[in-house]
């Protein structure tokens, strides 16, 4: 195949509009997409938030869920967290942007706003 002239131009063109333009939206597309998986495993979506904490070298997306759904987004021996991570992989290779993932019980218990310690 000739990669020469206008086809090459034209398939580098498809290429970097498949990608975002900046790290922000590449971030604001990975929330979304894992908001919106975690929301499909739970009983109580409006109750699912993903926060994005911004780190030197990635970027956590922290993942808060009810106490009765925890069981859900984690999985049996941890399988559908682990699942969640190789789609923030996969997707971090393609973005050139790492991403990590935490998986956190939303405790409305909390009289002070401080989390219980463990």
């Amino acid at each position: 195949m000739n990669w020469t002239g206008a086809a090459y131009s034209q398939e580098v063109s498809v290429m970097n509009e498949a990608t975002p333009a900046t790290s922000d939206q590449a971030v604001d597309r990975m929330q979304q997409l894992i908001l919106e998986i975690v929301q499909a495993l739970v009983d109580e979506p409006d109750a699912v938030s993903v926060e994005v904490i911004e780190d030197r070298d990635a970027t956590v997306l922290s993942v808060c869920v009810s106490p009765a759904d925890i069981g859900k987004v984690i999985g049996k021996q941890g399988r559908t967290a682990r699942s969640l991570r190789t789609i923030l992989g996969a997707a971090s290779m393609k973005l050139h942007h790492h991403f990590a993932l935490d998986i956190i019980e939303d405790d409305d218990d909390e009289e002070d706003g401080e989390p219980t310690p463990d």
